[in-house]
C-alpha cells in the first residue's frame, strides 16, 4: 500500500470490503468499504484517542477503575487497544477481529503492538468467541461495523445476553452505537433486557455516537459528587475529559439533583429524570 500525493489510498469502487487508509492534516484514518471513518490516529500522538467516541468508551472507568481482564470485539485501527496497552499496564487485553486484513493494516500503519504476555489479537467471529465464554472479562468492549452499519451478529438479543454472561461479577459492557441508526431503539431495548445490573447511555461529544454501558451487577446509584470526584482523579491519571462524561450522563439517563439512577429491567423506578 503506497500513499498518494493527495493523501488517500482509495478502494476499488465496487468493493464493499476493502480495507484502506487515508491521511489528511496529520491524521491517518482507517476505512472498510466506504468513506466512513472506522478509526483515526494523529501521527504526532499515535497512542492518544483521536475520536471523541473512543474517548467516551473509556468512561467505564467511572464504574470499574481497576479492571484486570479486557476483551474487545472489533479492532479497527486499534485506538482503544493501544490506549489500554500503553496506559493500563495491569490490564491483559484480547482483541477479536474477523477481518485478517484489518489486523495487518492496523499493525503496519496504526502502531498496534505485536502479541505478548498481556496483549493478543485473535482472528475470528466475535459473537462466537463471546458465546463460548463465561465470566471471563472485567470489561467487554464492542465496536463492530462494516461499510454501512453495525454488524448483524453483534447486535442480536442472543449476542447481548452472551455478553452479559461473559462478564465477571463487577464487569462492564461497553458498546458504540449510532444514535441516528433507525434500529437504535431496538438495539438499546435488547441491551437493557440482557443486562440485569442495569444500563446507562453516554452521548459522545461529536453528535451521532452513543456509548451504552451495561452492568452484570448493579453499580448503585452514585451521587453527582461521587462521580465528580472519580472524574477528577481519572482525568488526572489519563488526561481524558471525564468531567464532561459525567455531565453527558445527565442527557439520556434518569437522574435528579443529587444522583444518577442506573435502571434495571423491571426494577422499581426512582424519581423521574430532570435537570440538576
Amino acid at each position: 500500500m503506497k500513499f498518494l500525493a493527495k493523501w488517500r489510498v482509495r478502494k476499488p469502487a465496487d468493493d464493499n470490503e476493502t480495507v484502506y487508509v487515508s491521511e489528511k492534516f496529520g491524521v491517518r484514518s482507517l476505512h472498510i468499504g466506504s468513506d466512513t471513518i472506522q478509526s483515526s490516529m494523529r501521527l504526532a500522538r499515535p497512542y492518544d484517542l483521536e475520536l471523541s467516541y473512543t474517548r467516551s468508551m473509556v468512561a467505564f472507568l467511572l464504574f470499574n477503575a481497576h479492571p484486570q481482564r479486557m476483551v474487545m470485539i472489533g479492532l479497527g485501527g486499534g485506538s482503544l487497544a493501544k490506549f489500554v496497552y500503553h496506559r493500563m499496564p495491569a490490564v491483559a487485553t484480547t482483541v477479536v477481529e474477523v477481518n485478517a486484513r484489518v489486523v495487518a493494516v492496523a499493525r503496519q500503519y496504526f502502531h498496534v503492538p505485536p502479541d505478548d504476555a498481556r496483549f493478543a489479537v485473535v482472528i475470528g467471529d466475535g459473537a462466537q468467541y463471546v458465546a463460548a465464554k463465561r465470566a471471563f472479562a472485567d470489561v467487554l468492549m464492542v465496536d463492530g461495523y462494516d461499510a454501512e452499519s453495525q454488524v448483524t451478529g453483534l447486535s442480536t438479543r442472543t449476542f447481548y445476553t452472551a455478553c452479559a454472561e461473559a462478564l465477571t461479577e463487577c464487569g462492564v459492557f461497553v458498546v458504540n452505537l449510532w444514535g441516528s441508526d433507525r434500529k437504535f431503539g431496538d438495539y438499546l431495548a435488547r441491551i437493557e433486557a440482557a443486562f440485569r445490573g442495569g444500563t446507562l447511555c453516554l452521548p459522545a461529544e461529536k453528535p451521532g455516537n452513543v456509548i451504552v454501558l451495561g452492568f452484570r451487577r448493579h453499580p448503585g446509584d452514585p451521587s453527582w459528587s461521587e462521580l465528580a470526584a472519580r472524574a477528577r482523579e481519572l482525568e488526572s491519571a489519563y488526561g481524558l475529559e471525564f468531567p464532561r462524561f459525567v455531565q453527558s450522563l445527565r442527557r439520556m439517563n434518569r437522574h435528579d439533583k443529587a444522583r444518577l439512577y442506573v435502571d434495571r429491567p423491571q426494577a422499581q423506578q426512582g424519581p423521574l429524570a430532570g435537570t440538576a
